[in-house]
């Protein structure tokens, strides 16, 4: 296990705000932590959703505020008879978030490209069962997704790895699967356009997992695993696609460094 990040003084560091608590129920994420020769494209396959759940905690900041505000605003828009999606759906953990505050009439479908993670999702979902509607999917995003009577999309840490040649593609059609009014609910990570607030946004978050005790071996191999699998746009160029296709209303929700929240509205 990686070390605790330790102060100045060589005590334990006190966690910031922000940071994720050490889950004890969940594997820790090692994935990277031995030093590789070559380092592979990242994959969600079998060992990645072993340690999914801890992997994210560690890696995004914020993550549990994140879903909490993605849960508050899908309750504000599901609508009971409808459909919420969640494309990109890992492991269960944003309909597991969603379910104890969005209407029980509304049926949750999750899709993703990766039955490891589907797996893990039905094992974490299954209190659901006799309750809720619930319909877990295999599907490409790549390859497009078809969306019906959608009051709610969520799509949280997903675009950024849907190739970029198919993004809009994928934009439209769930636009065109979401009601009047029906929301999409997006978290991705984000590039800025000025060179130096992109080079210390990253060198800030770099620090913060340091701080969730990565090592640099481990942040350096990651990083290269995902350089050409994650790709994330600038805000205005996510926000001038979501317009492009059709939605009326977009804002941004939550930010922190190069990490933002937004909410599109049809």
């Amino acid at each position: 296990m990686a070390a605790s990040p330790e102060s100045a003084s060589g005590a334990p560091a006190k966690p910031a705000s922000g940071d994720a608590p050490r889950g004890a129920k969940e594997p820790m994420d090692r994935i990277f932590a031995e030093p590789r020769e070559r380092v592979d494209d990242f994959e969600f396959n079998a060992s990645t959703a072993a340690v999914f759940d801890d992997m994210v905690s560690r890696s995004v900041p914020f993550y549990a505020e994140i879903q909490r505000i993605v849960g508050e605003l899908a309750a504000d828009f599901g609508v009971p008879g409808t459909n919420l999606y969640d494309l990109g759906c890992s492991t269960g953990t944003t309909l597991e978030a969603l379910d104890p505050v969005v209407d029980d009439d509304v049926h949750f479908v999750g899709i993703d490209n990766s039955d490891d993670m589907l797996d893990k999702a039905r094992t974490k979902l299954s209190g659901l069962e006799g309750r809720r509607r619930l319909d877990l999917v295999n599907g490409d995003l790549n390859r497009g997704v078809d969306i019906e009577d959608a009051s709610v999309v969520t799509m949280i840490l997903t675009l950024q790895f849907v190739r970029p040649l198919y993004r809009e593609r994928l934009l439209s059609r769930i636009h065109a699967g979401l009601r009047k009014d029906g929301a999409l609910i997006l978290t991705e990570k984000i590039t800025s356009p000025h060179t130096m607030l992109n080079r210390l946004f990253i060198k800030n978050y770099y620090e913060y997992k340091r701080r969730m005790g990565y090592s640099q071996v481990e942040i350096s191999q990651k990083r290269e695993a995902l350089e050409n699998v994650l790709i994330p746009y600038r805000y205005d160029e996510n926000e001038a696609l979501l317009k492009e296709v059709g939605f009326s209303q977009v804002d941004e929700v939550f930010r922190w460094y190069n990490f933002c929240c937004m909410v599109a509205v049809k």
